[in-house]
Parts: C-alpha cells; structure tokens; sequence
C-alpha cells in the first residue's frame, strides 16, 4: 500500500522558505525576528485517482480549485502524485509516461501558475515508488530518487517548475536506508538547485523524529488515510499528544482530507475540523469538479481555515481527557492571550455530554463561546461549560475570557527530543497509559544519557519569583538501575536534584525553582541512569 506524507519546507539553515503571499509573521516564545509559512493548503490526486492520473485531469482539477472558489479561501497548491513516471534513458533522465502525460510535466505546471496556483510533485526516496508496489504500475520500478537525486531535482524544481514535491519511502524501506541521512541527502540535492521557494514534504507514515523539522514543512506522522470513519479516527488518535513537535512553520501531517466522498456530516465536520484545530496540512482529496456543495461550504469555511492558518503556527493539545472523548484547545493570534480554540470531540457511538471547568482551559469570567463549524456564538458562561456533541461529532469554537497563569503542565505536552514512532532506539522515550496519571499519560524511558529529556518550553510566569514545584512521578526500580535521580532545570540552569527515587506509585516530590517573567522552559533529566517517569508537575507561588 502507498505510504505518503504531505508537503514539508526546506528549513533554517538549509532552505530559507518564504513564498508570495504565503508568509506569515510569526510570535514565538522567545519572539524570534524571523517569519513562517503556515500549514500548506491545496490538493492533490492521490485519493481519488491512485496512479491513473493525466494531463487533463490535473488541468480540470486546477481550473476548479478557481471556480469553486477555493483558491479565493486560500487553497493554492495543485499537486501531481505518483502516476506521471515514463522511464530513464541511458542517461538516466527521467521522461514523463508516454499516455498519462505525452507533452511532459512542464505544460501542467505552467497552466497551474497561470491561474495563479502553485505545482506540486512527487517522488520516493528509494529506487521504486510507491505505486509501482501497491498499485503494480510498472513505470514506477526504478523511478525514484536513489542514485539520481540531483538529476531529478534539477529537472523537477528547475527545468519543469514545480513548486512542492513530497517525498515518499516505499523503495527506500526496502533498501534498508536510515531515514534522517536519507531525507537529508534528498535536501541537500534540493538545496543546490538554487530553488529557496520549494516545499518539502516527508512521506515516512510515522512521526519520524525531532531531525523531521531542520529538514521539512511537514512529515506524516501516521499511516495513510483512507475513505471511511476508521481510519479518521484512528489519525486522530495517533495526533493526540504530538504538539510539541509542531512549531514555528513546521508541522505533524495528518495526511490528505476525505472530504467530499463517502463520510456523513458530522464525520467530515470532526475531519475537518480537528485538522484545522492540529495545524495539519490541508490538503483536498476528492473530485473538486463534482463536490457536492455541503462538503465545498465546509472546505471554504473561513473561520475553521483561520485557525488552521493562525500566525502562532499551533498545533492543539489534549487540555481535558473524558474517557474517550477528548477537549483540545491551543492559543490563536496572540501567545498567552485572551481568545483560544477549544474542541471537544466525541469518536464514540453515544451522545457524550462534556462539562469542561473553565480554569482547565486557562481561562476565567465570563467567556465567550462561539461555534466556528455553523459560525454562530454560543453565548457566555462562567465557571464551566457544558456541551453534548452527538456521535461521531465535534464542537469547534472560539473561546474568549480572562487569561489565567495556569499551575499544571502535564508531561504529554512536553517536547521529547528523542522521541520518535519509526523504532530506530531501543528503550526509547515513550508514552505510557497509566489510569492513575492525571491525564491517563505518563512519559517514560526519560534519560540513561545526555539529551534524552523531557522539555516544556512555555512555562509562564506573569511577574516570576520563585515557586514551589510538585512533580508527580512513579520511580520503581527497572532494568537492574541502583538509583533514579531527577534534574530539574529551569532555562537551562540546574535549580534541583532529587536522589534516590523509589516509590511503586506515582508519588509528589517538591522542590523550589526560580521562573523569569514571561515564557520559560523547564527540563527534566538524568544523564547517566534513568529518571522517574513523569505524570505531570505543578506550580505554586511562593
């Protein structure tokens, strides 16, 4: 089957990518001067059409994303997923398929950008694409990248015009190949084409490690999608506590959007809508030319897409857990300001009624609800709120009140600097199910060596001072280790250390740490053995 991720940019030092009307200015925890594309909106032909693509099919598709008006809400790549390979001469130049596309990829591309689009491409890291595996077509045996990465990337970015290409890893899982050199060599050849407008997406089918965003605007973080309820759910599920490796212009892929096809309403508003609140890509699967028009209202809804596109580049977090129901909120146009996006998701087959305190979502007074999927307010309310959403449903509002200085940071928020879904540690940093962890998480596998952390870089303190911090922790003894220490740092500077950890039970161990005005971040570790696997930590102001 064919594994794919979306769009991702050639980034910091490799690639500066700032294209047209696409930049964003961006607010970051330490307010950086530099600026930031947002999540890629578009299409592409995979969903659909698998490899039996052609030159007027892509063309129709273009035209349509005008017509139908979605260029007009911000939709602007069109991209050609496999499908399109012909063969390799003796020079091993590549040549378009011979019926698909008789007059190349250059037409196809120049008609996108006369419409004032961009053009998006596809290749595999490995020698054999994707579709010469999953869907038997032969012109993709030997058509990709191995061996000819600055032969193609020269013809693709250069001589043909494409804008975007999305890298896949069918042929080079089959090679064995690591994927961070793999994925970098690939840049690099990218790089020396002289192209600094092109977006880059990592097809690695899982969140494939911290490395994804020196390189990427994007990698998939999940299997590939499919049209049905099942598989919505399921990218959702793999999404849950990956924020942390969303920022500044880079993002978790959670893969093509099915809207238009065969889910029911309410299930295409819970796609849409938790894909706009995450910061995903978002790109268009369906026949654009033959939407049916509940399904093109919702893709053009400009307050859902907002949030997507919102400066602060955010991916939501899980703020509340209700079983198996879920609230999520993340901040929107302002860090630590008073409006946030909150949504509140029900994938099971009953009417789940939600009661979400306020203060959970750092907020307090009276706030202000407003529904962004049927664009109406909702009212004000105090305290709490409390919403049914019926099955397979969602609630996607605006949130507005006083901002609180929040006391709890849970530790499936935190950035995991080795951490990573495609295997490549042993004993690796991890999430762990633990009922008995505030959150139903915990962090585990945390240290044993320098850089395996656990980091929360947005600790807010509205004046600093110091503070009494709890740490709720579980430290039984494993794998024959003699002590579990713990390192508290705040802002890089050590304020604690914790000997000797041996509690069976997540217990609350308390130390005091100096916070500075404003953001801060706060890491916890042991260099040499392992740490105590982390449920969450409170602050208190002393």
């Amino acid at each position: 089957m064919k594994k794919f991720m979306f769009l991702a940019l050639l980034a910091g030092a490799i690639l500066s990518c700032n294209s047209g009307n696409e930049e964003k200015t961006s607010t970051t925890v330490d307010e950086p001067s530099t600026s930031f594309l947002p999540p890629l909106m578009g299409w592409s032909s995979w969903n659909t059409y698998h490899v039996n693509i052609n030159e007027e099919l892509i063309k129709r598709q273009a035209d349509a994303m005008v017509s139908q008006g979605l260029k007009d809400v911000g939709y602007l790549y069109i991209n050609t997923d496999d499908g399109f390979f012909g063969w390799r001469d003796e020079t091993g130049l590549m040549h378009t398929h011979p019926d698909r596309f008789p007059n190349g990829m250059k037409p196809v591309a120049d008609h996108i950008h006369s419409l004032g689009l961009k053009a998006g491409i596809y290749s595999d890291a490995g020698t054999n694409t994707c579709g010469s595996m999953g869907d038997n077509d032969v012109r993709g045996i030997g058509s990709g990248l191995y061996g000819h990465e600055q032969q193609d990337m020269d013809l693709y970015l250069k001589e043909w015009g494409f804008d975007f290409i999305k890298i896949d890893y069918c042929g080079a899982s089959e090679l064995g190949l690591d994927e961070h050199q793999r994925y970098a060599e690939i840049v690099d050849a990218i790089h020396k084409t002289g192209r600094t407008d092109v977006s880059i997406n990592i097809c690695r089918w899982a969140y494939p490690g911290a490395w994804a965003a020196e390189l990427a605007r994007s990698w998939r973080m999940s299997g590939d999608i499919q049209d049905g309820w099942s598989y919505v759910k399921s990218i959702i599920g793999e999404s849950l506590y990956l924020s942390s490796f969303a920022h500044d212009g880079h993002y978790n892929d959670m893969d093509m959007l099915e809207i238009g096809r065969s889910l029911t309403q309410s299930e295409e508003e819970v796609h849409f809508g938790i894909w706009c609140i995450m910061s995903s890509p978002l790109l268009i699967g369906c026949d654009m030319t033959t939407i049916r028009e509940s399904s093109l209202n919702l893709l053009k809804n400009k307050e859902l897409i907002a949030i997507n596109q919102d400066k602060l580049g955010l991916q939501a977090y899980v703020a509340q857990r209700f079983g198996d129901c879920y609230a999520f909120v993340k901040d929107i146009e302002e860090l630590h300001g008073n409006k946030r996006a909150m949504a509140l998701y029900n994938p099971t087959e009953q009417p789940f009624e939600f009661t979400v305190d306020w203060k959970t979502m750092e907020l307090g007074g009276d706030v202000k609800v407003r529904d962004l999927v049927h664009q109406k307010d909702l009212g004000t309310f105090n305290g709490s709120f409390t919403y049914t959403v019926e099955p397979h449903g969602v609630l996607v509002a605006s949130i507005e009140g006083q901002r609180l200085e929040t006391d709890v940071y849970e530790a499936e928020w935190a950035y995991l600097p080795f951490y990573n879904e495609i295997g490549t540690r042993r004993q690796m940093i991890n999430f762990l199910p633990e009922e008995t962890a505030s959150g139903g998480m915990m962090v585990t596998n945390i240290g044993g060596q320098p850089g395996n952390d656990i980091v929360w870089k947005n600790v807010y303190s509205e004046q600093g001072g110091d503070y009494e911090m709890t740490v709720y922790c579980n430290s039984k003894f494993k794998r024959n280790e003699k002590t579990r220490d713990l390192h508290v740092l705040v802002n890089d500077v050590e304020q604690a250390v914790v000997n000797n950890l041996h509690s069976d039970e997540i217990e609350a161990i308390k130390v005091k740490v100096a916070l500075q005005p404003g953001f801060n971040k706060v890491t916890m570790n042991n260099t040499i053995f392992w740490a105590p696997d982390i449920d969450r930590f409170t602050l208190k102001k002393l």
